[in-house]
């Protein structure tokens, strides 16, 4: 009994310092060989001094520690860990300011994710996007994603005028920020109104062999999705 709680009592003192000596990383229950309750205790009362913040049933973060507690995580990274998948980038509003298209910020950052979406909650806010599979083949970082949800939700989104968007979106393909032909491949499982956009963005850029890899909407999509690029 007595050599049980020596080796209970030097195994909590150890993880306590695995936290302790830790910064910008998630800890999970799971991380730690100790009996359940033991871990529950633990993290507790690192929660308490301002130690761990607790994001979840059985997920902390140790980061920042200011005068109102432990920070959250970026709201990127908290992201990628709570929809643990791939294809994930920003949505909306973020995804435009995520492109500087917009500078307004949502009250809680958004987030699109092919799987089931996660409970909103700690800033977040997630939108499924479940038929578009094409973005976790195709290995689409975030900011691939935040461009294909913008050509999306152009009019809704974007800040500046259709000129001024249309010529930002074209540096970020030149300068490899977004890339051209990741969307290009993706573009499949995209709505019809991003797929006219994007491809009106390639061919306009000089992307002619990778707009034509990119599946063509019914007239009325096209027509419609192009209305307000007339100008650009």
């Amino acid at each position: 009994m007595t050599e049980t709680m020596h080796y209970s009592r030097k195994a909590l003192e150890r993880a306590r310092r695995r936290i302790m000596g830790s910064r910008n990383k998630f800890w999970k229950t799971a991380d730690f060989d100790m009996p359940p309750s033991t871990t529950q205790r633990l993290l507790a009362d690192l929660v308490k001094r301002g130690e761990l913040r607790h994001i979840r049933k059985g997920l902390y973060w140790r980061g920042t520690k200011t005068p109102l507690g432990m920070a959250l995580p970026p709201t990127d990274v908290l992201a990628s860990q709570l929809a643990d998948g791939k294809g994930i980038g920003p949505a909306g509003l973020s995804a435009a300011n995520a492109l500087r298209l917009s500078t307004q910020i949502p009250r809680r950052a958004e987030y699109a994710v092919l799987d089931r979406p996660p409970a909103d909650g700690n800033g977040l806010r997630f939108v499924s996007r479940r038929a578009r599979r094409g973005r976790a083949a195709n290995r689409l970082g975030p900011l691939d994603v935040a461009a294909l949800e913008v050509l999306d939700g152009w009019d809704r989104v974007i800040e500046t005028g259709p000129e001024e968007a249309m010529r930002h979106l074209a540096r970020l393909l030149q300068s490899g920020t977004i890339s051209a032909e990741r969307l290009a491949r993706a573009s499949e499982t995209e709505p019809g109104a991003a797929r006219a956009r994007l491809r009106y963005l390639l061919i306009r850029n000089g992307y002619r062999n990778l707009a034509d890899k990119v599946p063509v909407s019914d007239p009325r999509t096209e027509t419609k999705a192009l209305e307000d690029l007339v100008a650009a």
